[in-house]
């Protein structure tokens, strides 16, 4: 930072041993990459370097539809997103809607997975459409009909990126669903954690404990907003964004998902705890 921008050897999508990085795009639509030309226009072009081969490792949604846990991705303007692209409007980078909403197909982690792939049951069932400025969520928040798992992502211009929105509106659009969650029919048996992908930046004053290659990484808010939550405590437990999902598998008594499993065992090797699982936070109840 003090000598100037950073200079990179080798600055790519992929690392040489194959991992994806950077922002590659769903092979599915919505996605950031138009379908093939004369293609299936449910799919991305395949043969662009930035279209990621459909994935078939075990993710969260997997275990949660092992054990017969309802869950379910809300994607803030998905059903606008959908429409765009059947329609050939998706733009080049973010794909459709590249002015409000903004919506960013790479933020949909469940449309890389082959198992969700469109025609799939396990896809209609579990991707849904947020609405604009979450519309269908708060519905279905209003309505009492949340599965017992729920991710949403808010569009883009309320996820208060650096760059292409405002802290401002969406401060003030998760301050509004959270009063429609207080409000719930199933208030009384919630969780509900806020958190960010960067904070804004990288940098950080305090290092973060050394794992594996890919974290944790530097620190970043979350908010724990729950009946559950205890009062008048302060919580001195390590957290990261996969406490998140070890909540959950401890939650529903899931095996552990690999990529935890690699974590811990990367932090055990260079003599650290490993990460909570949020329930050091919460008032336990039988």
């Amino acid at each position: 930072a003090l000598s100037g921008p950073p200079k990179y050897v080798l600055s790519g999508n992929l690392t040489p041993d194959f991992y994806a990085i950077n922002t590659m795009q769903p092979p599915y639509q919505p996605s950031g990459n138009k379908a093939a030309t004369g293609g299936d226009a449910n799919l991305a072009d395949p043969g662009a370097a930035t279209t990621l081969p459909p994935q078939t490792q075990q993710h969260i949604g997997d275990l949660l539809n092992n054990a017969n846990v309802s869950w379910a991705w809300y994607g803030g303007a998905w059903g606008a997103a959908v429409s765009a692209a059947q329609s050939g409007t998706s733009g080049v980078i973010y794909g459709a809607n590249l002015t409000a909403p903004n919506f960013q197909p790479h933020h949909q982690p469940f449309n890389y997975f082959a198992d969700l792939a469109p025609g799939t049951a396990n896809r209609t069932q579990h991707l849904l459409d947020g609405g604009l400025a979450g519309s269908e969520f708060i519905k279905a928040i209003d309505a009492g009909t949340l599965p017992q798992v729920s991710f949403y992502k808010p569009q883009g211009n309320l996820n208060e990126h650096a760059g292409y929105t405002d802290v401002a509106s969406g401060d003030q659009h998760i301050a509004d669903l959270i009063s429609h969650l207080q409000k719930s029919p199933q208030w009384n048996n919630m969780l509900v954690v806020v958190t960010y992908d960067e904070n804004g930046g990288f940098w950080d004053h305090v290092a973060p404990p050394k794992g594996d290659r890919w974290g944790p990484g530097t620190r970043i808010p979350a908010l724990i907003i729950s009946p559950y939550a205890k009062k008048g405590y302060v919580d001195h437990t390590q957290y990261d964004t996969t406490s998140i999902l070890r909540f959950i598998t401890h939650r529903f008594s899931l095996p552990t998902l690999p990529g935890l499993a690699a974590r811990d065992a990367a932090l055990a090797s260079n003599g650290a705890a490993p990460m909570g699982d949020l329930t050091a936070a919460l008032e336990i109840r039988q």
